[in-house]
């Protein structure tokens, strides 16, 4: 009786087996999808490949641990598609430049959670990062091209200097207020913007040698546009700054240099901090 059950206990085992080895396959082959679909590389624009390699290895040699690079990507996609694209920026090179650059490194820690949303964020001292569709429309109307050089005023964290950076060839920009610079100067550091150059002083009066720039972003209200910085425009550059006081409308003005010309025209309404100056 022993033997008779020992002869047929392989036999069943054998017949579950082959019941349940198309299963045991199939749930093999899923679980290798999954694996293979978490490890797939995102195919980014060459230039954009080249950031994030240049931002991982700056990251490493410099011991401070880069976020993943996919933390926040959905956030920032769908405010390029939405809060950009959908109020209708178009120039490419912008568009671009702001899924690439990650705001939320540009943004204190403690309100990093809101880095996408569709407004400006206080970054210390008085001072704000600009509202993400402000930024990208300012530099589409500026029609950055590759081999140009900016000069722009008011670094703030660095995050318009950033998304400028990858698609000029050279940022120059001036902070005065010395701790947001030496700041600024650091994380772009960090992240490998190595084509961006800033110092600290009294933005009024440009960055005079390095003049003249193809073009010029001013990024707090003026009272009116500085002298000297249409000075420092090329013939044919574009200067694009908020002119206006704190308490009443200030425009977004567009100066276009032509010769001895100088062409102003109003773009829209908006809200910056003041233009502020040395005492």
């Amino acid at each position: 009786m022993q033997n008779k059950h020992l002869k047929v206990l392989p036999t069943f085992m054998i017949i579950i087996f082959s019941l349940l080895f198309p299963l045991l396959a199939n749930t093999k082959q899923s679980l290798t999808n999954v694996v293979f679909a978490s490890q797939e590389k995102r195919i980014w624009p060459v230039q954009e490949a080249q950031l994030w390699q240049t931002e991982s290895d700056s990251a490493v040699h410099t011991g401070i641990m880069p976020i993943a690079a996919n933390d926040y990507s959905k956030q920032r996609e769908k405010m390029v598609e939405t809060q950009i694209e959908g109020r209708g920026v178009k120039h490419q090179a912008t568009l671009i430049s702001m899924k690439m650059v990650e705001r939320h490194r540009f943004i204190p820690k403690n309100i990093e959670s809101q880095a996408y949303a569709d407004r400006p964020l206080p970054i210390g001292y008085g001072q704000t990062i600009s509202q993400p569709y402000i930024v990208a429309y300012m530099t589409e109307k500026l029609e950055p091209k590759a081999k140009e050089t900016v000069l722009e005023i008011g670094t703030g964290s660095g995050y318009q200097a950033a998304v400028l950076a990858n698609i000029v060839k050279e940022v120059y920009t001036i902070e005065i207020v010395p701790e947001l610079g030496k700041t600024a100067k650091e994380r772009l550091k960090v992240l490998g913007y190595d084509n961006v150059h800033i110092k600290t002083a009294d933005g009024y009066f440009g960055w005079n040698e390095h003049a003249p720039f193809d073009n010029i972003i001013v990024t707090c209200a003026a009272g009116y546009i500085p002298p000297p910085l249409i000075k420092q425009l090329k013939d044919g550059g574009k200067m694009i700054i908020p002119v206006g006081t704190p308490f009443s409308i200030q425009w977004l003005m567009m100066v276009e240099k032509d010769g001895e010309d100088i062409i102003t025209r109003k773009l829209i309404p908006v809200r910056f901090v003041p233009f502020r100056r040395s005492k």
